[in-house]
C-alpha cells in the first residue's frame, strides 16, 4: 500500500534495521526534532524520505519532517513533485534560486558541479532555518560514500570520505545521512517495487561527471570482488571517520 507505509518483514530484517541502526548509533534524530530532507524527486531522495517516514511511525519519540525541494531556477513539474512527496505523507516546501543562471549561464563553468552543490547546499540550508528546523537530512547512501572516498583519494590526494553526522558552525544546523550503510542497488530496488514515479535529473551534464566516473569505477571493481561494497561498509562501521 502506498502513502501507508506498512512495514514489511524484509524491511525489519535487513535495509530498516540498519537506517535504525545508524540513527540510533549516531543520535541523529531525537525527540522534538524537526527534520528537513532534502527532496529532488529522484529515488535516493525518495528512498529518504520512505526510511524516515517508517521511522517516524515506530520510533520512541515524536519528531517533524519536511521535505525541501530546491528549485534551479529551470521548468518544474511542481504538480509532479508535489503528488510525489504526499506518497509520503510528508509536507513539501519549494525553494526558488537562480542557480542554474548563475552556474551555467552566468558562470558557465566547465566543471560546475562544485559550485552547483554548494549554492544548493547553501539554498537547502537557508531553507531549514527559515522552516525552524534544526536537523538537515540527505540520501547519500554507502555507494556514495564509495565514490567520494574514490574521489577524494584520485583528485586530491585524501583518504577520507563525508560522515555520517555533521554540525555546521556557519549555520547550527546538523547534517545527517540516515542511509549511509544502504547500497545503491538496494535503492534502486526499492523505488521498482514501490513503484515511485521518480523525477529524472535535470542536469544538463547528468550521467557526464567525475562522480560518474567513480560510480563506474566501483561497478568495475564490484564485478571482480562480489563483496566489495559489504567490505566496505564494515570499514566505514570500524573505520576511525565514520559510522
Amino acid at each position: 500500500m502506498r502513502g501507508g507505509l506498512p512495514l514489511r518483514k524484509s524491511d525489519s530484517k535487513w535495509f530498516l534495521t540498519r537506517v535504525k541502526q545508524t540513527i540510533y548509533h549516531n543520535g541523529m534524530i531525537e525527540a522534538g526534532d524537526t527534520v528537513v530532507a532534502g527532496f529532488s524527486g529522484g529515488k535516493d531522495s525518495c528512498a529518504l524520505l520512505y526510511m524516515l517516514k517508517l521511522f517516524q511511525k515506530h520510533a520512541p519519540f515524536r519528531f517533524e519532517l519536511i521535505a525541501v525541494h530546491v528549485d534551479l531556477g529551470r521548468p518544474l513539474d511542481r504538480g509532479a513533485l508535489l503528488r510525489l512527496a504526499d506518497t509520503f505523507a510528508v509536507p513539501l516546501h519549494i525553494e526558488k534560486t537562480p542557480i542554474y543562471r548563475i552556474v551555467f549561464e552566468r558562470r558557465r563553468e566547465k566543471n560546475p558541479c562544485a559550485l552547483c552543490a554548494n549554492l544548493r547546499r547553501g539554498a537547502l540550508h537557508q531553507a531549514a532555518l527559515r522552516l525552524g528546523a534544526g536537523k538537515v537530512a540527505l540520501g547519500h547512501h554507502l555507494d556514495d560514500a564509495i565514490q567520494t572516498y574514490l574521489m577524494n583519494l584520485i583528485f586530491t590526494g585524501r583518504m577520507e570520505t563525508f560522515k555520517p553526522v555533521t554540525f555546521l558552525d556557519r549555520t547550527g544546523l546538523t547534517q545527517i545521512r540516515p542511509l549511509v550503510q544502504i547500497p545503491e542497488k538496494t535503492i534502486s530496488a526499492l523505488a521498482r517495487r514501490e513503484g515511485w514515479p521518480v523525477i529524472k535529473s535535470a542536469c544538463p551534464i547528468s550521467g557526464r561527471t567525475k562522480r560518474q566516473e567513480m560510480a563506474d569505477l566501483v561497478e568495475e571493481l564490484a564485478s571482480r570482488y562480489p563483496d566489495l561494497r559489504e567490505k566496505w561498509r564494515n570499514a566505514l562501521l570500524h573505520g576511525p571517520w565514520l559510522l
